[in-house]
């Protein structure tokens, strides 16, 4: 009799809610980590533009440490609060992916520039991808979009500015950032920066 007695009273106490620091849990249900600031976060995921697929984790989970800049604005504040194991399938505006189409980053540029021993690179032609430098000696990525008899016109947009982003995927791991992986801006281990 008194067996089952102790094991009503460990049933009760297993079950019993109690308190933790202002939040509640129970010992068989602990709380979960949520995505947020300084959360490493691994996660698979699938970016379709226009219908097609542009881009993919593949095998192995992207990581990065959330609320630092490392993705786009839109993507970061969708998975805001998702958990390991969560699903997701969202849209990310131009405004908060790579930006709104931008005339003015389409630039005319003298087709000297290009020139080696006086013939136009082998790596300049239309829909080449080059890095070029600016004045303030910035590196800038622009697409070859016609070549003329003097100038060379180049779009300095990104690829995908204009455009709405498609994700799917799911939320592979999180852990804390350490305090190095967070002053060096990356992350650190498998999946991240090998010093």
């Amino acid at each position: 009799m008194q067996a089952i007695i102790w094991f009503l009273f460990m049933i009760f106490y297993l079950k019993k809610t109690v308190s933790y620091f202002g939040s509640e849990y129970t010992p068989l249900n602990l709380p979960q980590m949520i995505i947020e600031k300084n959360t490493v976060v691994g996660v698979h995921y699938e970016l379709n533009v226009d219908g097609q697929k542009l881009d993919a984790s593949g095998e192995q989970p992207l990581t990065y440490i959330h609320g630092h800049g490392m993705m786009i604005p839109g993507f970061e504040k969708q998975l805001a609060g998702l958990k390991t194991g969560d699903s997701y399938d969202f849209t990310v505006s131009a405004a908060e992916g790579y930006g709104e189409f931008n005339e003015n980053a389409i630039a005319e540029l003298d087709k000297q520039i290009f020139l080696v021993d006086g013939v136009i690179s082998t790596e300049v032609f239309e829909g080449a991808q080059l890095q070029l430098t600016n004045q303030e000696g910035q590196p800038m990525v622009g697409v070859v979009q016609s070549i003329g008899d003097d100038k060379v016109t180049m779009d300095f947009n990104h690829q995908l500015a204009g455009k709405t982003l498609h994700f799917t995927g799911s939320i592979a791991s999180l852990r804390a950032a350490t305090e190095e992986e967070i002053s060096h801006g990356h992350v650190h281990g498998p999946g991240g920066h090998q010093h």
